[in-house]
């Protein structure tokens, strides 16, 4: 980023840099495999680099877990699971859930920085949202801990065993604290496998179950690629696996697990519509617009990448829009004040990339952001393409990325159709001041998650998933409970 003031395309805002010291990450050189409640020695390991996507430069070395690396976490956490954990008292397991979130709330500001050098995503939404949002998660299923037979599957639900849990790159941290939480509040252990690209936020996790004085084997972190992720699924000591990720990736895993009979739980890609009638308010459908697609660089399963619009004020949402768009700031993730960081990979932007020129080959319009892009790192400007038909590929396939399709309706029954023309089913948002209207459209959309007014809001106690090519079970509330117990 350039020392120079940042200047608002309306010409009336400055912004001075006001960065975020990487320093606070305290991160070390190399990480080994946390099995038994302790790091094994990095140097026994094959190691890999986890980059910066804002720089391209290494942050650490982490351990490429072997088949029997996964076995050996597994077998500690047999082993923690039928010595301690299962039978603890369900408020002795809460003392540390309890413990976990404090600890990660004393260690906000590290981990914040620790989840954007890795990640690529801005600090004040790994800040904002997702450290917070962790907390909140071990906070609220420590309150279920000692009240399981109340969760409403039987007076004494039974745990499952030992879960195996993979977690995708976009929100590491929250994405361990969904997968994390309900399952030791439920008497489960765990073996948690991190995403390749940003496995530091799980180890720094790590440090915190040691200071945390979990007992060993209850979590084990073990990091790695896909192989390492295969091992896991297909271990016989794991009871159940719970994988948020790509649809492929699910299909593969659900026809391992389907051959073993184990429990499963998939949170898989979607194309998420976001429906806008001509009676909302336009200045809030922007922002959630905005906040559907552009936030974490689009990089969110459930980012309402389809933009449905009513065709009478079509024109004027667009126009609206690309203004909005040409004021977000991109840059420096570690900049308090940008609102849209990097792309995660080398690898994800070329897929960005492709799917953005098929769109143009296609036919349909582009408008990116008129903003200076850094010449480090892995960075794209936020685009939407208007003139979208629901043929064309950026309609129909998963961008993740900092890309919208904007596509039109004449008619309530023509938006539920249009939303409806995907394989997908995770999330959608319905923009209207009738409230029957708002309910009628939502009844008939086929998504796990219907926002209605806003987008992207995200709560402990309310579970999220999707239906169709999305996945199933549940993450959150008290229905996220069900997926670890014996019900």
């Amino acid at each position: 980023m350039s020392d120079s003031f940042l200047v608002s395309p309306l010409g009336s805002l400055e912004y001075a840099p006001a960065p975020e010291s990487a320093a606070l990450a305290r991160l070390s050189d190399s990480y080994g495999l946390f099995i038994d409640g302790r790091f094994s020695d990095p140097e026994s390991h094959e190691l890999v680099e986890t980059l910066n996507p804002a720089t391209g430069e290494p942050l650490a070395r982490y351990a490429r877990g072997s088949t029997s690396d996964v076995d050996a976490a597994v077998r500690s956490a047999r082993h923690a699971y039928e010595s301690v954990w299962r039978d603890l008292p369900g408020s002795e397991r809460a003392k540390y859930l309890f413990r976990i979130a404090r600890l990660i709330q004393e260690r906000a500001r590290e981990l914040a920085v620790v989840e954007t050098l890795d990640n690529g995503k801005p600090i004040r939404e790994t800040r904002d949202v997702d450290v917070p949002l962790a907390a909140a998660h071990f906070f609220y299923y420590a309150g279920w801990a000692d009240k399981l037979g109340y969760a409403g599957y039987g007076a004494a639900p039974r745990p499952l065993g030992v879960a195996g849990q993979i977690i995708p790159w976009n929100f590491p941290l929250l994405m361990a604290a969904w997968k994390l939480a309900p399952a030791l509040a439920a008497g489960n252990t765990c073996v948690l496998k991190p995403a390749e690209t940003t496995p530091l936020s799980a180890l720094v996790l790590a440090e915190i179950l040691q200071q945390a004085d979990l007992p060993p084997g209850v979590v084990n972190i073990v990091t790695g690629d896909g192989t390492t992720g295969a091992a896991l699924v297909a271990h016989p000591g794991i009871d159940k696996v719970a994988f948020t990720g790509s649809t492929e990736v699910g299909r593969r895993i659900q026809r391992t697990a389907a051959q073993t009979g184990r429990h499963l739980t998939l949170e898989l890609g979607g194309k998420g519509a976001n429906i806008v009638f001509e009676d909302a308010p336009l200045d809030e459908v922007i922002e959630g617009i905005i906040d559907g697609i552009f936030f974490n660089q689009g990089h969110v399963c459930c980012a309402g990448s389809r933009l449905l619009v009513e065709e009478s004020v079509a024109d004027e949402v667009l126009r609206r829009l690309r203004r909005r768009m040409d004021q977000l700031r991109v840059g420096d993730p570690l900049d308090k004040n940008t609102d849209v960081g990097a792309v995660n990979s080398a690898t994800q932007l070329d897929k960005i990339t492709e799917l953005v020129e098929a769109g143009e080959r296609e036919g349909a319009l582009r408008y990116s952001a008129s903003c200076a892009l850094p010449d480090r790192g892995y960075w794209f400007a936020p685009t939407v393409f208007s003139n979208v038909s629901q043929t064309h590929r950026i309609a129909r396939e998963e961008i993740f990325g900092p890309v919208l399709s904007m596509l039109t309706f004449r008619t309530p029954d023509e938006a539920v159709a249009k939303a409806n023309n995907t394989p997908y089913g995770l999330a959608c948002g319905v923009w209207s001041e009738k409230g029957s209207r708002t309910l009628w459209v939502a009844e008939r959309l086929k998504a796990g998650v219907i926002w209605a007014n806003t987008y992207n809001q995200f709560d402990p106690t309310s579970p999220f998933g999707g239906v169709r090519e999305s996945g199933f079970g549940r993450e959150g509330g008290r229905q996220g409970l069900e997926a670890y117990l014996d019900v």
